[in-house]
C-alpha cells in the first residue's frame, strides 16, 4: 500500500512540477535579442528584394530544415489518383462533394489518403480553393453518409470511439458560408499522410522514401510537421489536374500543429498564394524567446516527434541560443499575403508572441514595397488587420471558428480581387 501511496505521489509531483514550469506571465519573460531577418550570415545588410530571394532567404530555410522541421527529401514518389464518388448534389444541391483516393507508393508498399472536395456549384468557371486538413477525418467535417473513414483511422482510433462520428467537428468546418462566399474546400485527414500516434511512423508517407530508416536519429530527419507540410504540396499536385480550380488563388490553412505544418508547407511551397496560421503557437507562428506558455522543450519531446531531433537537442531550454525565430518563418512568405489568427483564451499558444512574430516580419515585406502590420501594437478584440500581413486575436480559446472563416475570406477576397 505504502508503495502505491509513493508512486501516487510521484506522479502527482512531476505533473506539479511540469505545470509550474509553464510561464503565464509577461513579467516572466526572459530578456531576449530577436535575430535580425535581414541580416545574412556573413553580417551583411539586406537592401534588395534580389539579396533577400538569392542570399537570405535561403539561409533561412537552411536553418529551419536542418534545425527545426528537417530536411524535405528531394526524391518523387509515385502517386495515382482514383475518384470514388462525385455527388453534384450535396448540401441541398449548393455544392458538389468529390472524394479522391491518393496512393502513394514505391516498390514495396502504398500509403492511401482520401481527399474531399467541397466544390460551390453556384460559381461559373474556375473557382478558389482553401488547403486545410482536418484532425478527426473528412466524415467529420459534414454529415453526408457517403463520406468515406480515413484509411489510417483504424490505426489511430478504437471502435467506439467519439471522433468515428459524423459531423463530430462540424463546428470547424462552416462549409455553408465558405461555399456562398465562392470558395471551395480541399480537406483530408492529417493521420492519412503521418499518423499522429506513437509507433505508427512506417505506416506514414515518410517509410516510401529510399532513405527512409525507422530508427533513424540524423539531427535533419524530417518527422511530421514535415511530412504534413509535403502531403499539404500533393494536395496541390492533384488540384493542377483538374480544370475547375483557380490556380492562382489556392490558400492553405491550418490550426494548431496544423498551423506548424501551414506555415511550414507556405515557406517551401509558392503556390499557395495565401498562407494562414491560426493558433499554431511555439514552433508555429509564435516567438520560441519569449517562453511563453509552450515552450521548444515541450512541444519538441511530443510523441510521435514533430520536429527533427536537432531541434530538441540544440533548443530544449536552451531558447537563447536559437539562430532563427518564428518571425523568420512568416517572412518567408513574402511577397505572399499570409494571416496570423489568435485567441485570447488560448494563452498555451502565446497569442502576444503569435503577434509579434507577424510584426517582426513586416520588415521584408517592406523590401518589397508592401504593408506588413504597421503596428506593434496588438490590436484589441476581434479587430483585425488586413494588409499584406494580416492577424487578428479573437474571444474564445483554442479552435477554428465562423468568426476565424470569415476573416480568413475577408483577407483572401481583398487580395484575390474578389
Amino acid at each position: 500500500m505504502r508503495l502505491y501511496v509513493f508512486i501516487f505521489a510521484c506522479v502527482l509531483f512531476s505533473a506539479f512540477s511540469y505545470a509550474q514550469e509553464v510561464n503565464f506571465d509577461e513579467l516572466k519573460i526572459p530578456s531576449y535579442v530577436l535575430p535580425d531577418v535581414l541580416q545574412c550570415s556573413d553580417g551583411k545588410k539586406v537592401t534588395t528584394v534580389q539579396q533577400w530571394e538569392q542570399v537570405r532567404r535561403p539561409e533561412l530555410l537552411e536553418m529551419f530544415a536542418s534545425q527545426m522541421y528537417g530536411r524535405t527529401p528531394e526524391d518523387r514518389i509515385a502517386v495515382t489518383y482514383e475518384t470514388l464518388t462525385e455527388n453534384p448534389n450535396a448540401m441541398g444541391g449548393k455544392a458538389t462533394t468529390r472524394q479522391v483516393k491518393f496512393r502513394f507508393g514505391n516498390e514495396q508498399k502504398t500509403v492511401e489518403a482520401i481527399l474531399l472536395l467541397v466544390i460551390p456549384n453556384h460559381v461559373e468557371g474556375k473557382v478558389p480553393v482553401f488547403v486545410g486538413y482536418n484532425f478527426k477525418g473528412n466524415h467529420s467535417t459534414m454529415m453526408e453518409p457517403e463520406i468515406f473513414f480515413p484509411p489510417s483511422f483504424h490505426l489511430v482510433k478504437k471502435a467506439g470511439d467519439p471522433d468515428w462520428i459524423r459531423g463530430c467537428q462540424l463546428n470547424r468546418w462552416c462549409y455553408d458560408k465558405i461555399i456562398g462566399r465562392g470558395y471551395a474546400v480541399a480537406t483530408m485527414c492529417y493521420h492519412d499522410i503521418f499518423p499522429d500516434k506513437s509507433g505508427l511512423r512506417d505506416h506514414s508517407i515518410a517509410s516510401l522514401f529510399p532513405d527512409y530508416h525507422p530508427n533513424s536519429n540524423a539531427s535533419d530527419e524530417w518527422q511530421a510537421i514535415g511530412a504534413w507540410a509535403w502531403g499539404s504540396s500533393r494536395i496541390v499536385d492533384y488540384l493542377e489536374t483538374q480544370d475547375k480550380f483557380d490556380l492562382d488563388k489556392i490558400v492553405i490553412m491550418g490550426h494548431s500543429r496544423q498551423g506548424k505544418a501551414a506555415l511550414w508547407a507556405g515557406a517551401q511551397d509558392k503556390r499557395f498564394r495565401i498562407v494562414i496560421s491560426n493558433n499554431s503557437g511555439c514552433g508555429g507562428a509564435a516567438l520560441s524567446k519569449r517562453k511563453y506558455g509552450e515552450t521548444v522543450a515541450q512541444v519538441s519531446s511530443i510523441q510521435p516527434p514533430w520536429f527533427c531531433p536537432a531541434f530538441k537537442k540544440l533548443y530544449a531550454d536552451n531558447e537563447s541560443d536559437l539562430p532563427f525565430d518564428q518571425h523568420e518563418l512568416i517572412a518567408l512568405m513574402a511577397p505572399r499575403p499570409v494571416y496570423v489568427a489568435s485567441a485570447v483564451e488560448d494563452r498555451w499558444a502565446d497569442p502576444k508572441g503569435e503577434f509579434l512574430s507577424a510584426c517582426h516580419a513586416s520588415s521584408v515585406y517592406k523590401l518589397y514595397g508592401l504593408s506588413g502590420l504597421e503596428t506593434d501594437i496588438q490590436p484589441g478584440l476581434n479587430q483585425p488587420i488586413m494588409n499584406d500581413i494580416g492577424y487578428h486575436i479573437r474571444t474564445g480559446g483554442h479552435d477554428v471558428t465562423d468568426y476565424d472563416w470569415e476573416r480568413f475570406m475577408d483577407f483572401a477576397d481583398k487580395y484575390f480581387g474578389r
